[in-house]
């Protein structure tokens, strides 16, 4: 459950109302100043609902244990926070046995400089990491990326490595006339089908992820039938193709971020379409919530209506952004990551708000150049609100953007809600 801190509350007061420990606050939230509250702030209260006990016996190992009662190994962890070492359990020691919860796939991007800490602890709740990015040039081959070490500790922690292609210039930004060079040359386009393809084989790939943004327009057509392509390929060695799109209301939103990302069609050709549900606010827009709901939910009632919704990864963001104010158009927003977001409300004695509309938290500041700041992010609550559409559109799941920085309270709601789905590859 999740519970809004009031004034005169401390952690001790609260684990004593709920019969918890403090401790398991403290981890499930990832807490790094457990002693400092904030009014407004959420807490998820890691109750043992969803589980029952198993006490271990002589001769029990995590493994055997996972076998004798039909749970995946992977599952009986991640219910086990408490047990630092899986391979090291003592005769008597108490074992949370999760039950009846629904499995869903959960993506998560990886920039390919992740911290191998933060990676460890973020893969026993992913099914699948996309590694970004393989960016295309112009003449359809590939920048070199270095991935070895993250393939080898996803497969090792049954997650199936997917490789990530943008059009990504060199400099940085998506380059809409690097995607069209490609998607209007059939020569270029087979000379990166086959880097695509090889690059699969060589690393052993799950699938790939496309990520073009930024189309013009009028590739729309040349896009569906690069995907079409590139499916066919991928399908003669058992491969999976995911299609990241623009969050759209209806089929012909204006924009060059959407026209050419035609739903109907990329959801009959990809065999995952991830939706980036995020970044209503954003670096150069107005202060608003990263991801509102009500906007999400907009795009989602729209989106099962073109895309088998069990195709469908609701897109999931994992940072906020703080903004001065007044807001003055053109200033940059800063991004800022949900911890550090925490960290500055308690620092500058904040209230923390929540907007009951966008279903998202906030708060305002003094920064140290005397500015007011403005800043909106992610919590328990407003993480919650949103999972909860995966269950109301009957959605394959969730994808993470990105999973370079740890929210223990995220993966702390996700699993009380959903079991993960493994592939074992």
């Amino acid at each position: 459950m999740i519970y809004t801190v009031k004034s005169g509350d401390t952690l001790f007061k609260i684990a004593r109302e709920y019969g918890v420990t403090i401790e398991s606050i403290v981890e499930a939230n990832g807490l790094s100043r457990p002693n400092d509250l904030v009014i407004g702030q959420s807490l998820f209260i890691p109750t043992q609902s969803n589980l029952t006990t198993y006490r271990v016996v002589a001769g029990d190992t995590m493994y055997l244990i996972s076998q004798r009662l039909g749970i995946p190994l992977n599952d009986l962890i991640v219910a086990n926070p408490q047990i630092t070492n899986p391979n090291v359990i003592n005769i008597g020691d108490i074992i949370n046995i999760p039950s009846g919860k629904k499995a869903i796939e959960v993506n998560g991007y990886a920039i390919a400089n992740i911290n191998t800490t933060t990676l460890e602890r973020t893969l026993p709740y992913l099914t699948y990491i996309s590694i970004f990015s393989y960016q295309a040039k112009q003449d359809g081959n590939l920048f070199i990326l270095y991935e070895d070490d993250i393939i080898e500790r996803a497969r090792n922690m049954s997650v199936a490595p997917v490789m990530v292609v943008t059009n990504i210039a060199e400099n940085g930004g998506f380059d809409s006339d690097i995607a069209s060079r490609i998607l209007n040359n059939e020569n270029i386009t087979n000379t990166l089908i086959n880097n695509i393809i090889s690059r699969v084989v060589d690393k052993n790939y799950y699938g790939v992820d496309i990520d073009f943004e930024y189309l013009y327009p009028r590739d729309r057509v040349a896009y569906l039938n690069f995907l079409r392509k590139l499916k066919t390929e991928l399908v003669k060695i058992n491969k999976k193709l995911s299609v990241a799109v623009a969050p759209k209301y209806r089929d012909e939103q204006s924009g060059i971020l959407y026209e050419a990302h035609d739903y109907r069609g990329i959801g009959e050709i990809a065999d995952r379409v991830i939706i980036m549900t995020y970044e209503w606010g954003y670096t150069y827009g107005e202060p608003m919530a990263v991801s509102p709901l009500m906007e999400v939910d907009a795009v989602l009632r729209y989106a099962v209506t073109r895309i088998p919704p069990e195709k469908i990864l609701m897109g999931m963001p994992n940072y906020g952004y703080a903004w001065n104010i007044p807001y003055e158009q053109g200033t940059p927003a800063t991004a800022i990551t949900n911890s550090r977001a925490l960290e500055l409300a308690i620092e500058n004695g904040a209230t923390i708000n929540f907007d009951e509309r966008a279903q998202a938290p906030y708060f305002n500041y003094t920064g140290d150049n005397g500015r007011n700041k403005v800043v909106w992010f992610d919590d328990a609550r407003s993480i919650s609100a949103r999972l909860e559409l995966v269950n109301k559109y009957n959605l394959a799941g969730v994808s993470y953007w990105t999973i370079n920085n740890f929210y223990a309270v995220n993966w702390a709601v996700l699993n009380s809600k959903f079991d993960v789905v493994k592939i074992n590859y």
